[in-house]
């Protein structure tokens, strides 16, 4: 474990100290060493804790939301190359810093044994995204969406902190490793239903469950291109992660108690869809349709079984490098054209046709087209969610018809029809763009030879 943390941590000093003709270059290469390295993780799928890193481990839960984090700071590094080259020095290193802060939380949050230490960086992730989104966002919203987005979360995890302390008086414990040896704890009273409900909250407003995902579209639009791609990739999966972990403790209670949040979870995939097809905001669609895909994994881990387990962390690596690509190529639009509406961009096609091949075989990703692993994941929640409830077939199937019709409609709006005059004088795509949607569409395709890989220690 801390052959990644600490190099990661090592990261700090060297943004701050190099060289302002290198820093990019050095935070480049030394973060792609780093991602390089977790891929260790595949091969060594389990690290228990050891008396160097006591409070730590390594599962096949915790390793693929791991290697995921790691993989994309380098990319978010090279996606943002652009966007901070007319910033002075100083904001650019307070950046780069924040992106590692943010990756060392993340790293404790995904490995942590303990869960208020789970708590405690979960809640860090908290400061580098707001920092992120209200200095370097776009619009003069963007201060406002910091604000929704620190209160939703901040509502939404003060209950988990009081049923987390409640829970340690009461076990003794809070050590994942002691609990899963444990037998259910939680009896059906009135008070360990509130209990319940306050420990799966944080993790639904953070997924987010459709109802509390309004400060999602907000943060995603004024967000820079390195916020959206972590928000998308890494830090709605931090919900998904945290419910698979706690409701071990839940176990009973669950069957009991999921009823409400299941049929919110599938209402939002149906209505998020829907949302999607009236959006005339680029960045606002994938937001939504990341509600949407949530809504699917939520649903999963409620099932609470091995079958639907696996379908949750498929999807959810997979929705993390899809929606981190689409986030990228609305950058790319938004550097050319300035404009984040879909009308403005018709008709790029003829003018960046390579481009226009990524748009392809993302939307395809993203639409569960075979043999993307967005289909792997989806059909086997579907699978699990119509041994659950026969019924839960009529709205998993019109929200995968209703993905399938809003990704063309991004695709259709962005790339095809007439090229408007105003775009012919758009600048060329970079290697370095083309690197950028590489690397996010090669694991993807080499995952489909191995899906075990992410599969979970359910499969």
């Amino acid at each position: 474990m801390l052959k990644i943390l600490i190099p990661t941590t090592m990261l700090l000093p060297l943004a701050w100290l190099a060289t302002p003709k290198w820093l990019w270059a050095h935070f480049m290469v030394n973060s792609s060493i780093i991602a390089m390295a977790s891929l260790t993780w595949f091969n060594l799928p389990f690290e228990f804790p050891t008396m160097t890193s006591p409070h730590m481990m390594v599962d096949q839960i915790s390793s693929p939301l791991l290697i995921l984090t790691c993989w994309l700071l380098p990319l978010m590094t090279l996606a943002s190359q652009n966007h901070l080259k007319t910033n002075p020095l100083s904001r650019q290193r307070t950046y780069l810093i924040m992106l590692t802060l943010l990756q060392m939380s993340l790293i404790t949050a995904f490995s942590s044994t303990e869960l208020i230490m789970f708590y405690i960086a979960f809640e860090a992730t908290l400061i580098p995204t707001l920092v992120i989104i209200t200095r370097w966002g776009n619009q003069a919203e963007r201060l406002n969406a910091g604000t929704y987005f620190l209160f939703y979360t901040l509502a939404g995890s003060l209950p988990l902190l009081i049923a987390l302390l409640t829970l340690q008086t009461t076990m003794g414990s809070l050590s994942l490793t002691l609990i899963n040896m444990m037998g259910p704890m939680m009896t059906l009273n009135n008070a360990n239903k509130i209990l319940w409900l306050a420990c799966l909250l944080a993790f639904m407003v953070k997924m987010p469950l459709y109802g509390v995902h309004l400060w999602l579209p907000k943060a995603h639009v004024e967000a820079p291109i390195a916020g959206s791609m972590i928000l998308a990739a890494v830090l709605l999966k931090l919900g998904g992660y945290g419910m698979i972990r706690i409701t071990t403790i839940l176990t009973p209670l669950t069957k009991e108690m999921s009823y409400p949040f299941m049929i919110l979870a599938l209402w939002g995939v149906v209505m998020t869809g829907l949302i999607c097809m009236r959006q005339t905001d680029l960045k606002s669609l994938i937001a939504y349709s990341s509600v949407s895909h949530m809504g699917l994994v939520i649903a999963a881990i409620m099932v609470q079984t091995p079958w639907s387990m696996t379908g949750a962390i498929i999807l959810m690596i997979s929705h993390g490098l899809i929606s981190s690509a689409l986030f990228c190529l609305a950058n790319l639009n938004y550097e050319r054209t300035h404009s984040r509406t879909l009308l403005l961009a018709r008709g790029t096609q003829t003018i960046l046709p390579l481009v226009a091949t990524w748009w392809l075989l993302t939307n395809l990703s993203n639409m569960a087209l075979p043999p993307s692993m967005n289909l792997w994941g989806e059909l086997t929640i579907m699978v699990s969610l119509f041994n659950w409830s026969p019924w839960t077939i009529l709205i998993t199937g019109a929200g995968t018809l209703i993905t399938a019709s809003y990704t063309l409609y991004m695709f259709l709006m962005t790339q095809r029809g007439p090229t408007s005059p105003h775009l012919n004088p758009l600048s060329p795509s970079y290697t370095r763009e083309h690197l950028l949607l590489t690397l996010h569409l090669l694991p993807m395709a080499l995952l489909i030879m191995k899906p075990t890989l992410i599969s979970g220690m359910f499969s």
